[in-house]
């Protein structure tokens, strides 16, 4: 079975600046016999717009698509669909079946547990926000059952980079690419996970563990991620001021940035939490870009919240 997908569209419609557009296809159904080398489309009621990017699992003689994205709405709409394929003599047939309890993702990978279930891993829950959760879904001889599992302990790394992606490796492991730090003097181009989600770790609590690597380093040789430039916000703009007369390292403040300025609320328009944060610019690392602004008393605020 053949679902989904993106082609160009037709050269009739092209122009200068659309050259290179694409459109979702039509949402048929292609069932590809590979003994006689033929294919036949069907046109089903249930599905009314074309998906990719979307999650397919298959049992037997049925698939279940989950999630995708829409090109022309753009958006993940939180799909269930259940396509079943019967072989009769004669002509085969082909139902589907809206489902409740589907979920929003696109470019998910999908990591084979046992013979009944499997888990959901990455994938995007909007355009610029990764999602982090991971779902385990059961399956049965006429149904399926989706449940969340209890969030993976991802590196600081994972948490700020915009992109991943990556595969199945089988056996419930999946294997994680994000992109290095190209601003430093020794980079990495990509940098490697691998998470287990193993059969026995379901069954104690379904918690899934997180292995890095750097593509060639050891872990703990590997350059952490850091600013360009150093700096220190405080959550007042006169904590500036220099009334010190000596400057004092606390080392509980360089591990809790929680309490510090770069998570406080600049404007009326601020969204940035330290929870759902995620970088904006290429120089955030691993906080939010800092402006000071001499306006009033002076104050900081964040450059993503500025336009800038």
């Amino acid at each position: 079975v053949l679902f989904g997908g993106r082609s160009y569209i037709p050269s009739t419609q092209r122009t200068t600046e659309t050259w290179n557009r694409v459109a979702d296809c039509l949402p048929h159904i292609f069932l590809v016999d590979f003994e006689f080398g033929c294919a036949t489309s069907y046109i089903l009621p249930e599905l009314q717009d074309g998906l990719s990017f979307h999650v397919s699992i298959a049992r037997n003689d049925t698939i279940y698509i989950l999630g995708g994205h829409s090109l022309a709405s753009n958006t993940r709409p939180a799909n269930l669909y259940r396509i079943r394929v019967d072989l009769p003599l004669g002509s085969p047939a082909v139902s589907c079946t809206i489902l409740p309890g589907g979920i929003s993702v696109s470019s998910a990978i999908l990591c084979q547990i046992n013979n009944d279930e499997c888990v959901i891993v990455g994938g995007y829950q909007l355009e610029n926000q990764k999602r982090m959760v991971c779902n385990l879904v059961s399956l049965g001889d006429d149904k399926i059952e989706i449940r969340e599992m209890e969030t993976p302990d991802w590196t600081p790394d994972i948490k700020h980079s915009k992109i991943w992606f990556g595969c199945s490796m089988g056996n419930g492991t999946a294997f994680l690419v994000i992109p290095g730090d190209n601003k430093q003097a020794v980079s990495e181009p990509f940098y490697f996970y691998m998470l287990k989600c193993s059969e026995d770790e379901m069954n104690e609590g379904q918690k899934a563990s997180t292995n890095s690597q750097a593509s060639t380093e050891d872990p703990g040789d590997s350059t952490p991620f850091e600013d360009s430039e150093e700096f220190c916000f405080g959550a007042e703009a006169n904590s500036f001021d220099g009334d010190d007369e000596f400057d004092t390292y606390n080392e509980d403040d360089e591990e809790d940035e929680s309490v510090t300025g770069y998570w406080i609320t600049c404007c009326p328009s601020c969204d940035v939490d330290i929870n759902t944060w995620v970088p904006f610019y290429s120089t955030e690392l691993n906080k939010p870009a800092m402006i000071y602004c001499s306006h009033g008393d002076g104050h900081w605020v964040h450059a993503q919240c500025m336009d800038l």
